[in-house]
């Protein structure tokens, strides 16, 4: 199984190190001393689970690497769009591509059924950009539930969980979805294939859509949002209309608004990625994150006044982060 990772960050590279690690040839794409360190040390992990070293081949130039079974998406969903140059020589005929990223996914609506399929989401792919980069029937989900950071160039810190859930957007248990958990499992991960992804998705959302864009307008701490009694009412509000948008959708995600923020509480003083990408000058992601939700509650016919606010106020902070 050949496997690229474009954009190895701490995600990226953490699951390109297993992959390594199982006897995948890996080939790193990143840039600046993260990839000099991993071109003369290799990925080093952290992780109580055990620290290792895979000495992956690593590189800035795609065209190096040539044509993969499965392309791992380690980029910023805002920068999908523009990915075309990188990803384009790494394409076979049945080259898979693995978006693992928070949020909605460009391929949604992508052999959905019903009376959505097709549709596309604006917010996410604004005039097809992403889906003429990014067929849609090449598409994998990814749901991650891992979190990692880069303690320095070529340095991945894993900090808890390793469950990575894929599946198809025709919810099918596809033999290419078998091949990819099996060698994720033989490099010490979790890796479920869903019959419906879409249900985690959700899940993982239903914290994402709250948590990181309060934390980057309070520049507060998981902890500290779940113990401070007004920002808890607001993201419990906002997480109570998510759910209206899924159910909606037909997706159920099975989890009691009180366990979740039970278990952010648990979390401690981890700062989301919205708040790290708002205090490094980093562009935030939050369209996939917010503003998609709020077009499929236009879609749906959803009332989230709440997600409405939030999304206006955030979207000025990015504006004025990026200006």
């Amino acid at each position: 199984m050949r496997v690229a990772v474009l954009g190895a960050g701490a995600i990226g590279a953490f699951v390109g190190a297993a992959l390594h690690r199982a006897g995948a040839d890996v080939h790193l794409v990143a840039r600046g001393p993260h990839l000099a360190a991993m071109r003369q040390h290799g990925v080093q992990v952290l992780s109580p689970r055990g620290d290792f070293t895979a000495r992956a081949h690593a590189t800035d130039d795609p065209a190096e690497i040539g044509p993969v079974d499965f392309v791992l998406l380690g980029l910023k969903a805002n920068s999908y769009a523009a990915c075309g140059p990188l990803i384009e020589p790494l394409l076979h005929e049945t080259t898979a591509v693995v978006a693992a990223q928070n949020g909605i996914p460009w391929w949604y609506f992508h052999a959905h059924g019903g009376p959505y399929d097709g549709q596309r989401i604006e917010s996410v792919d604004p005039d097809g950009a992403v889906s003429a980069v990014l067929a849609p029937d090449r598409a994998v989900g990814c749901v991650v539930y891992a979190a990692t950071e880069l303690a320095g160039p070529g340095v991945v810190r894993h900090l808890e969980g390793t469950r990575f859930s894929v599946g198809e957007p025709d919810r099918s248990i596809s033999a290419r979805c078998l091949a990819l958990s099996e060698a994720m499992q033989a490099g010490g991960l979790k890796c479920p294939v869903e019959p419906d992804l879409r249900n985690d998705i959700w899940l993982k959302l239903l914290g994402n859509i709250s948590f990181n864009p309060i934390s980057a307008l309070a520049r507060a701490t998981m902890r500290q949002m779940c113990l401070h009694g007004g920002t808890r009412k607001v993201i419990e509000i906002m997480m109570t209309e998510t759910l209206s948008v899924a159910e909606a959708l037909g997706c159920e995600v099975g989890v009691s608004i009180e366990r979740r923020l039970a278990g952010a509480e648990r979390v401690g003083d981890h700062r989301t990625s919205t708040l790290q990408d708002l205090e490094r000058g980093k562009p935030l992601e939050l369209d996939v994150l917010l503003a998609a939700v709020v077009e499929l509650a236009e879609i749906t016919g959803v009332e989230v006044p709440t997600l409405r606010t939030v999304h206006a106020i955030s979207d000025l902070l990015a504006l004025r982060s990026a200006a």
